[in-house]
């Protein structure tokens, strides 16, 4: 497929609908949520991190969903075969959390009454921390972990909506952020070393339409020596100007066209713990994936609906670079998911 390259420039035009479609690697659209014409209570924004050794994970996010603020720490053993979610729920936040209108630097710190967390961007490094109070065995959750050096390239989309002109995604994945740091969970302290253990930061701010599935992957590691990660995804909006699939290796993006997601069916539905497989249009991500651990959420409200399956594991197989290099991984720990939203 033909792929359109963003050019720098704010992310609206004067009426306030996408200036363009595309993809970059870096945030060459401003974002600017004054520009947004549609309602305030549909303007989404999101900071979440996943922070991955090969023995356990650590999600956090912080969000502005408009009429809802959504606040979440979840730590999964894959050692243990444990996993908790604590998350806190406010309603309509409309933008007064004031989450950064880039990546590149910024602070979000929100807190409540038995929680607090905090990520800390000055350009250089990222500080994430807070707590959570009466988690697992009735002790507090505790996390301190910092993330440094940045790839140079990223994975940045910004998508329409057919037949919606006021609604859009504008979305970036850093892949590779090195990790250091801990959490302290019910007297067990889960260390991450940067040696083995890295992040990604899913940045997103969108208008979005009210039902959307999507499918998300991401891994980020070493292929023998060298820094090593991808992003796979498809679902949402109108993908014809660029697909969100992108392949990172020692710092550099090499664009792929479209990847499809073959999650293992029984008796008729999802079987989320079976082996799935991942495959390209033309050939360059071929993997297989062998799940550790779902992290699963439902919630139905009637008119607020979210099936989410956040499904932790190791892929195998290779891609293939720009240059026509194959890059193999074996065991290489990552999530794919699948996730519909009525929101």
């Amino acid at each position: 497929m033909a792929q359109h390259r963003l050019s720098p420039g704010p992310l609206h035009d004067e009426q306030g609908r996408l200036a363009e479609a595309g993809y970059a690697t870096a945030l060459v659209k401003t974002y600017d949520r004054r520009r947004i014409a549609a309602n305030p209570l549909r303007i989404k924004e999101w900071d979440y991190y996943c922070v991955t050794s090969d023995r356990y994970a650590l999600a956090l996010t912080i969000a502005d969903n408009g009429y809802m603020a959504m606040d979440s720490i979840s730590l999964l053993d894959f050692d243990e075969n444990s996993q908790c979610t604590y998350s806190r729920i406010g309603l309509f936040p409309l933008g007064r959390r004031h989450l950064p209108a880039t990546s590149e630097r910024g602070d979000i710190r929100v807190k409540g009454k038995d929680y607090e967390m905090t990520f800390e961007n000055d350009g250089v490094t990222r500080h994430l921390w807070g707590r959570m109070e009466r988690c697992a065995g009735g002790k507090p959750l505790l996390f301190d972990v910092t993330l440094s050096q940045p790839p140079r390239d990223s994975m940045v989309i910004a998508t329409p909506f057919p037949g919606k002109p006021k609604a859009f995604y504008y979305n970036q994945k850093i892949n590779c952020l090195r990790a250091q740091g801990k959490v302290i969970s019910n007297g067990k302290e889960y260390l991450f070393a940067p040696a083995h253990s890295f992040a990604v930061l899913d940045w997103g701010r969108g208008v979005w339409t009210y039902d959307n599935t999507w499918y998300w992957g991401s891994a980020s590691g070493l292929a023998g020596d060298v820094p090593f990660g991808f992003n796979i995804g498809y679902g949402f909006g109108d993908t014809s100007a660029a697909s969100e699939n992108m392949v990172f290796y020692h710092g550099q993006a090499h664009k792929l066209s479209r990847v499809t997601f073959h999650i293992p069916m029984k008796n008729g539905t999802e079987d989320y713990l079976s082996p799935w497989r991942f495959t390209s249009d033309d050939g360059r991500f071929e993997m297989d994936f062998t799940p550790l651990m779902d992290r699963s959420a439902n919630m139905d409200f009637q008119v607020l609906c979210s099936k989410q399956h956040q499904v932790f594991g190791r892929f195998t197989g290779h891609a293939i670079l720009d240059d026509g290099r194959a890059v193999t991984v074996r065991n290489l720990t990552g999530f794919a998911e699948k996730v519909r939203n009525k929101w």
